[in-house]
């Protein structure tokens, strides 16, 4: 037997025993959440879901100012929750942003540098730490539901998959999809067969694996991964009618305000099931819109950064600020703001800190843990946040943001990457060789569009950012190489 059809039984076998295993937990689930519960009725351990969508733009949303798009259940939980204006994505492209929400690292630490196309060599190293494998190791029950995007081997023994990073239960697809009737999803290594919006498939999943999760006596750990608003963007007709009078931005509109439909499902869901109380729940974007151009991809890109400047693939504030809310009850107060610089490198620590975990000790962890922002402290940040892509708009470049501030760095590197062509594993080491050369300053809270340059009007402040951000380069680059 080949090895192919030994990995596909040995998945097959795995994916039984696990809906046996959620089946007996079904059968004495009212012993098991009486013995989980303290004695006021409330569960002693957190569960976590993380949502995170596909190229949302920061001004997307009812709740971050936009006046069209109908987005009820994200506004609504906003109103429930904490709204976060300064959060950010740790990349402006998909793949370096999953890999740095999943790990709490800087992804050209490890070598994931930009998107992946299928039967690429990029993957998520097998060595990281993700939130799914530190929080398994604990006894969450993990799932992942929908985008994958961290290997270029998908369902595959030559690259890890989902459950090599700790997903015990994983309904996923390589990257983005046609919406309408999507290919390509695997379930624990078995591919299905999927009809309908990919908004809805995702969340039925992911409500299905809930009420099962909802029987154990264990806490979660659930990442619905949607692939809205990504193009090549597909809506329903009848949404699609509702924003006529927008033209040919109808069919974007509709498809936000139709992923918002199918997170409220799963949000109903968890309160239906009595799980509302116990969850922290976050929601945000991977990184910032897909900019609209005529005569490139499928032209039905329509998102807004309102009030930033840039778009996805952009190092400016459009391309890497993101909607993000956090919900935990008991914790966040309906309807506050916080304008705590946050990123989203920032979730593994602040998970592990809830779950009453170490985050990994042995390796650079970027972010921090942000529960102290739930009592309107400042977050204790070891290492400031900062960023570094290869491939954006106007050349390589890497970005510090320090209180108010913000600094952006040009590499000495020259824009050395074919325009729309995918990575080349030989480009790494023109990454790694690269040093910084013209910064540019910038004062988020006086010109948050970036439209002044401040560079010659604060020499030390420039100089005292420069110095840290050239560590902080050489700092990641110099563990980039280390990992090849």
């Amino acid at each position: 037997m080949s090895t192919a059809v030994n990995n596909v039984r040995s998945r097959w076998f795995a994916a039984a025993s696990a809906l046996c295993l959620l089946a007996a937990c079904t059968q004495n689930s009212s012993q098991e959440n009486a013995g989980s519960a303290d004695s006021e009725g409330t569960a002693s351990t957190a569960n976590f879901l993380i949502i995170l969508v596909d190229d949302l733009g920061y001004g997307d949303l009812g709740s971050y100012g936009n006046a069209v798009i109908n987005t009820p259940n994200i506004d609504r939980l906003a109103s429930q929750g904490l709204r976060l204006t300064d959060f950010y994505a740790s990349a402006p492209m998909c793949s370096p942003s999953r890999a740095g929400l999943l790990t709490g690292r800087v992804p050209y630490r490890y070598g994931v540098y930009d998107w992946i196309p299928p039967e690429h060599d990029l993957h998520l190293p097998p060595g990281e730490v993700t939130i799914a494998s530190l929080l398994k190791e604990e006894g969450y029950a993990t799932a992942i539901h929908g985008k994958w995007h961290l290997n270029g081997k998908f369902n595959s023994d030559e690259q890890p998959q989902p459950d090599d990073h700790g997903f015990e239960y994983w309904f996923a697809v390589q990257y983005s999809q046609p919406h309408l009737d999507p290919k390509g999803f695997v379930r624990n290594g078995i591919p299905v067969e999927t009809a309908g919006y990919a908004a809805q498939i995702v969340a039925d999943d992911a409500i299905a694996w809930l009420k099962q999760a909802s029987a154990r006596d264990t806490p979660f750990f659930q990442f619905v991964n949607f692939l809205e608003p990504h193009e090549p963007i597909m809506s329903p007709p009848k949404l699609v009618g509702d924003y006529a009078e927008h033209g040919i931005k109808a069919e974007y509109y509709a498809n936000v305000t139709n992923l918002d439909q199918a997170i409220g499902s799963i949000l109903e869901a968890l309160n239906e099931l009595g799980l509302e109380d116990d969850t922290f729940v976050l929601f945000t974007s991977d990184n910032g819109p897909a900019q609209y151009t005529p005569d490139g991809y499928f032209n039905k890109s329509h998102g807004s950064a309102a009030p930033l400047k840039g778009y996805k693939r952009h190092m400016f504030e459009g391309g890497i600020r993101v909607p993000a809310i956090v919900r935990w009850p008991g914790h966040t107060s309906a309807g506050e703001t916080s304008s705590e610089p946050l990123s989203n490198v920032d979730v593994l620590p602040t998970l592990a800190s809830i779950a009453g975990i170490s985050a990994p000790r042995d390796r650079v962890i970027d972010g921090s843990d942000m529960t102290p922002i739930f009592s309107g402290e400042q977050v204790d940040r070891a290492v400031p946040l900062h960023w570094h892509f290869y491939d954006p708009w106007g050349g390589p470049q890497s970005v510090l943001r320090q209180g108010d501030w913000m600094l952006g760095a040009n590499w000495d590197v020259g824009d050395f990457h074919p325009l729309k062509a995918p990575f080349d594993m030989a480009e790494a080491t023109t990454i790694q060789k690269s040093k910084l050369a013209t910064f540019e300053l910038y004062n988020l809270v006086d010109d948050i569009h970036q439209d002044r340059n401040l560079a010659d009007e604060y020499p030390a402040r420039l100089d005292e950012m420069k110095t840290e951000l050239i560590r902080l380069h050489d700092d990641v680059m110099g563990e980039s190489r280390l990992k090849q």
